[in-house]
Parts: C-alpha cells; structure tokens; sequence
C-alpha cells in the first residue's frame, strides 16, 4: 500500500467517524431515550430535567458558529493550546482498608477519587476506559494512566456517580466494578436506568434525598449541569453532587458543574463540617480567552466553593487526563494557586496532587496569614501572571 493511498484511506475513516458524531448529535428523534418519569417539580418538567436557578448556555466566540467550534474539536483544528500526549503517572497499591478516624484519598484521574475511611472504600465517578466517548478509540483519549490499577483496587464499597457524559458515567468500568464487588451504586433519577441496560444495579434518588448505606449516609445534592449521552436524549436524566456522611467526617463531591447561582454548595453544609471536598478546577475554558463558562467552574470559582465549604482537605479534580477544552495542560493547578495565594493561605489545602498519590486528609483546616502586596497583584483581574496562563 503507497503512502498516498493510505493517506487517503485514514482520511476517509476520520471523515466516516465525524459523520458518525454528528448523526449521533443531529440524529431524529429514535435516537432520543425516556431515562425517567415522574411528577414535575422545579427541575423537571414532566420529560426533561433543568437547573432551577438558570440554564445552560454555549458561548461561542465572535464570528464563529457553533457547528464550526464543533467540527474543529473533532477534528483537532482548534487552535487549542498543546497538551503532552504522555503524563507520566506513578501508580500505587493502596491498602485493602483504612480503619478508625484516617482518611486516606487517591487521585485516580479526572473527576475519580478513591477515599478509604472508617472502613469503607468509596470510588467517585470511576473511570478506566481510554476514551471519553461513545465510540472506542476516538474522541477525547486519556493522557495519564490512572493512579491506581483497576487489578490493585481494593473491594469497593460505595460508588457515586454525577451525571452521565461519558467522562463521568464509564460503562465499560462499572459493568467490572460491578462483577467483582457489587457496590453500593448511587446516582440521581434517570441515571439507573442507562446502567441497568447495561447490566448494573444501582439506587437513583431526587436532589434533597440520601440512601442508607452500611457505615455512611450519602446525599444527592442539587449542581448546575446537564446530561446527555446521544444529544438528543439531552436532560433525559439529572446531574447532582453529593455529601457523603462516614463516621470519619463528611465528604463532598461537587460531580461535574458550573457555577449557578453560587449557593448551592452550602446545601451540603446542613450536615455539617466537611472534612475532604473534591472540587473541579478544569475544562472551563470553551474557546480561547475565555475565563470560564456556565457548564463548568474554574479555579476562581472553585476557590469560592473553598471559602463556602472551608474543608479541612480539598483535592482538585476534572483537569490534566482529558483535554476536553481550551486551557493549558497545567493551566487549572497554576491559577487555582494564584487564588489560594490570595487567601494568605500559607501551607495550601487546596493545591494539586499528583495521579495516584495517596494523600492523609487532616482533620482541622489551615489558618489564613496576612496577603502579600504581590499575591493581591497577581491575582488582579487582567494580571500578567493570570494573562501569562493560556
């Protein structure tokens, strides 16, 4: 086969895998799915869910059009600012249990976090899959490995799942997960029944509500997102956070959210101290200058949830093993420290972590110090060192 020919068949198959996307995304209305009904409420209609305190809105920047932002994703023609094709991850083993009052958290990547505490292993929106997508080997591809093996994990007692974009709703890791441990599997209405078509049990309740488990109590707690998994069966199902209670402390996991109206954070407060938050710092930006968006916080508005919650821990989460969006690989962790300096904060307990490191989550939060003249300047609206992160 001559290199011309084989250019012209790799071409051919790139432009049969975007056909395929956009059907799946402009396809008629058998693609759409009924995931749930019930009766209305303020976040759903009678057919699909919604944010109560605003929808959900695509910026596209100046003389562009939506579709050719999308084509270009697809594609890789965006202008988006290069991210390694490899991050090197030291993977660990962690123990089978941690007893008693330690909490021990592993970023395994993304938005999965391994918290291991009183007793019991409790995975968020787990994810092994090398593709976030739909179609295996296309689309966005991981660029760091997880943190931990899928062979290493230790039975897994609880997991909670956000909403279901494919980056957060793993079908190919929870059908293992479920064959090996049979979990507790929590998630909000309409989420139960893509996973029972695939073979997973798992318990699917409204915001405000919480399912008993054995040694913890997690509440589904309202976010400001949306769902989908073949567009047209968008808000089909509902997307939350949640707060985790163990006799250890309270955990709290923001799942996959924009800002909102800024207030729903302080929902998981009613049930007290939170000791370890997990707060996503990434995919903020949809187009290039652009400081953040609607679907999702960046790591100004992550550092408000901070203030909002005050955690003795907070792991950020949702950047550096997708490139998903318009920032810098490293961008997310070196604003969110631009912020944090702000605070006066002088040992950080919001900073990055790396894949797979295991962390000890303290007890009590750090105090806050004096702010430097040049913390105060560097985190200026228009600020070279902000400016200086694409």
């Amino acid at each position: 086969m001559t290199f011309k020919l084989a250019k012209w068949l790799g071409a051919g198959l790139l432009w049969l895998v975007v056909l395929a996307l956009l059907t799946i995304v402009y396809a008629p209305a058998f693609l759409d799915r009924i995931y749930y009904q019930g009766s209305a409420s303020d976040h759903y209609d009678g057919a699909r869910f919604e944010n109560p305190d605003g929808a959900i809105d695509y910026p596209v920047p100046p003389g562009e059009q939506r579709g050719n932002l999308f084509y270009r994703f697809l594609v890789g023609r965006q202008d988006r600012p290069d991210w390694p094709q490899h991050v090197s991850v030291k993977q660990t083993k962690p123990p089978a249990r941690v007893e008693g009052d330690a909490m021990h958290a592993t970023w395994i990547g993304h938005a999965t976090v391994l918290i291991q505490t009183a007793g019991l292993n409790i995975l968020t929106d787990p994810i092994w899959s090398d593709y976030a997508s739909p179609l295996p080997g296309v689309g966005p591809k991981r660029v760091a490995r997880p943190g931990v093996a899928f062979d290493e994990l230790p039975k897994i007692d609880i997991v909670v799942i956000s909403h279901d974009h494919y980056d957060h709703m793993d079908l190919p890791t929870l059908k293992r997960l479920w064959r090996r441990d049979r979990p507790l599997i929590v998630t909000s209405l309409g989420n139960d029944t893509i996973l029972r078509n695939a073979g997973v049990t798992a318990r699917a309740v409204d915001w405000g509500a919480a399912v008993q488990a054995e040694g913890a109590t997690i509440h589904v707690l309202r976010n400001h997102h949306w769902s989908s998994r073949w567009g047209r069966d968008r808000n089909r199902a509902l997307w939350s956070a949640f707060l985790i209670e163990t006799k250890s402390g309270n955990i709290f996991f923001a799942g996959d959210s924009g800002k909102g109206d800024g207030r729903w954070p302080l929902e998981a407060l009613k049930y007290g101290p939170v000791r370890l938050a997990l707060i996503p710092i990434g995919a903020f930006r949809f187009y290039p200058g652009q400081t953040w968006n609607n679907s999702h916080i960046g790591p100004e508005q992550a550092v408000e949830m901070y203030d909002q919650l005050l955690p003795a821990m907070a792991i950020p989460i949702h950047w550096g093993t997708f490139h998903l969006s318009n920032e810098a690989y490293r961008t997310p962790p070196d604003m969110l420290a631009i912020y944090m300096r702000c605070r006066g904060t002088n040992e950080s307990p919001f900073r990055d972590h790396a894949i797979g490191k295991q962390v000890d989550v303290p007890r009590a939060s750090f105090r806050t110090g004096p702010v430097s003249a040049q913390a105060l300047k560097d985190c200026a609206p228009g600020s070279a060192a902000l400016a200086a992160l694409k």
